[in-house]
């Protein structure tokens, strides 16, 4: 059987016993699968047709909190359903779990089953639809960084998380030997997600200890969002399965590096890659000037869909990498937004602004809304920023706080034409119920600081 498979290839494995369960999952708003498991000869009777879902699975928090609010979902509304809606595309082996296939659903409107418009899914889909009524393919690309821990999920969970052990002890960076570690598990992610029809081309060590990156080619933006999250599951579950413990939170500790999720963009025409222009500076078109314009103009505004939570913004400090500039440069590492690939075909944009933590379909859904209005309004990124560009002077500052970037998200008149306004209005509830937490909530730093002197 090949990965990725069609519905008369599933019908056959069914038949053969080789798969017994089918996964039916949507994508919530922090970009986590959620859904069924379905017995296969009940999924290929009938379930691959459609099943439903409480609402509320696009309203809770990261601990599944009903939390009010929200205009689409509520006590008040009596949390009703949505049709999911299985993507046969989608359809696949999940290697890493024995006899087990995986869709992808989008959620669709129980009553008049239309998309439902701030479905992670919808959203994308949405813009990727707005680029090809202009002529373009959207082709991108995540990298995910996370950390790999000695102890289990339920270890540190009973144990209130208290600082978990790196499986590796020092910085592997690059390290062939040091990493060699965490390599009985790093190869089994890698093997099963190439099992599972997802191009992973390859891993290598961070840089901080027990720090890892996780690379898959490029693809068309839909199925590059697809992919990520289903890379994110699985090196949870490969990581569980060896005892050990991923996280992919945008900064798991005080002193060490944060962890990242670079989107690498370009838009195609027929074929080939529109942002080059081999008579132009740099290889750069003059169409990927403006559509980077329109990332630079927008960046503050996006950045909510880039850092979701009020742990993302701990990521941007100085010397470490993450940007806290919303600025670009060539193949510079301390620019919010740096061109790869320069002179050749593979020229493109990379936004170095979000975590690992980001839902990738909104992610991509901001950077591709912002890159399009730039190109309709043929906006001009300005002059390339160089050297040490946490040195910068007066320009943009990727908000320093999720306050400021909710701001910058409700103040958007581009994400309201873009998304729609009750999109928006949607995801700047999620955003300051994550606030109203950390204002109710006492931290053990509070403690530690207040206890005895205050």
């Amino acid at each position: 059987m090949t990965a990725k498979f069609s519905f008369d290839a599933l019908k056959k494995a069914v038949k053969a016993g080789e798969i017994d369960t089918v996964i039916a999952a949507l994508v919530d708003m922090q970009g986590r699968l959620q859904g069924k498991r379905f017995h296969a000869q009940h999924f290929v009777d009938s379930g691959w047709q459609e099943t439903h879902c409480c609402n509320y699975l696009l309203a809770t928090d990261l601990e599944m909190a009903t939390v009010q609010g929200y205009e689409a979902s509520s006590w008040e509304r009596g949390y009703g359903d949505y049709v999911m809606k299985p993507d046969m595309e989608t359809l696949r082996l999940i290697p890493w779990v024995p006899g087990t296939a995986l869709v992808i659903c989008d959620l669709l409107d129980h009553h008049t089953h239309q998309p439902v418009p701030h479905a992670p899914r919808s959203v994308l889909k949405r813009q990727i639809g707005r680029a090809k009524e202009m002529g373009y393919d959207v082709m991108m690309a995540t990298e995910l960084e996370f950390f790999l821990f000695e102890e289990s999920y339920p270890e540190l969970f009973d144990a209130g998380y208290p600082d978990p052990t790196p499986v590796a002890r020092y910085n592997v960076d690059y390290s062939i030997f040091g990493n060699s570690r965490c390599e009985p598990a790093m190869r089994d992610m890698r093997n099963a997600l190439y099992r599972a029809g997802i191009p992973v081309e390859c891993s290598k060590g961070e840089a901080e200890r027990g720090q890892e990156e996780l690379n898959v080619k490029y693809s068309g933006g839909l199925e590059t969002a697809d992919m990520h999250v289903l890379v994110k599951q699985c090196a949870k579950e490969v990581a569980q399965s060896h005892g050990l413990s991923a996280t992919f939170m945008a900064k798991y500790h005080t002193d060490k590096a944060g962890s990242s999720s670079h989107v690498h963009q370009s838009l195609w025409k027929a074929g080939k890659p529109v942002f080059f222009d081999a008579e132009a500076p740099n290889g750069m078109s003059e169409l990927m000037h403006h559509y980077l314009g329109g990332q630079l103009a927008h960046a503050r505004e996006i950045t909510y869909f880039l850092a979701p939570y009020t742990n993302s913004y701990k990521r941007f400090c100085e010397g470490l990498f993450a940007p806290t500039k919303a600025v670009w440069s060539l193949d510079n590492r301390t620019a919010g937004f740096r061109i790869c690939g320069e002179g050749t075909k593979s020229i493109r944009v990379e936004c170095r602004i979000g975590g690992a933590d980001l839902n990738p379909y909104l992610a991509c859904a901001a950077l591709l809304a912002a890159g399009l209005a730039g190109i309709e309004g043929e906006m001009d990124p300005g002059p390339e920023a160089a050297g040490d560009i946490y040195k910068a002077g007066e320009v943009t500052e990727v908000p320093k706080s999720l306050g400021e970037a909710l701001g910058a998200l409700e103040g958007s008149a581009m994400l309201k034409e873009a998304f729609g306004p009750e999109v928006v209005a949607h995801y700047a509830r999620a955003a300051r119920w994550e606030l109203e937490e950390q204002n109710r909530v006492v931290t053990d730093w509070e403690r530690m600081r207040g206890f005895e002197r205050a």
